[in-house]
């Protein structure tokens, strides 16, 4: 290389490792308020975006229990009523 092709060193130029050790230096403590607002933030999107699944999950859910219960009662009943007939006194 000749002299001509080295350009001198502009001194309000930082070299990689001034940035390096910029970015390095002792990061801030994270912002109570600001974590919060991006929890809250995130939270939201989260929900929105599962909302139509967690609603069609709630609702196979919900017809499996109806149907358990139904099952549960009519079985209930079904029992009652042979035991209701089996210690009925005959007229």
């Amino acid at each position: 290389m000749t002299d001509e092709l080295v350009k001198p060193i502009d001194d309000d130029v930082p070299v990689l490792t001034e940035v390096v050790n910029e970015l390095t230096a002792a990061p801030r403590p994270p912002d109570p308020i600001a974590l919060e607002a991006l929890a809250r933030e995130l939270e939201r999107a989260v929900l929105e975006r599962l909302g139509p699944e967690v609603d069609r999950v709630m609702g196979q859910a919900l017809d499996v229990a109806r149907a358990e219960l139904k099952d549960s009662v009519n079985q209930i009943v079904r029992e009652a009523v042979a035991q209701a007939l089996a210690t009925a006194k005959p007229e």
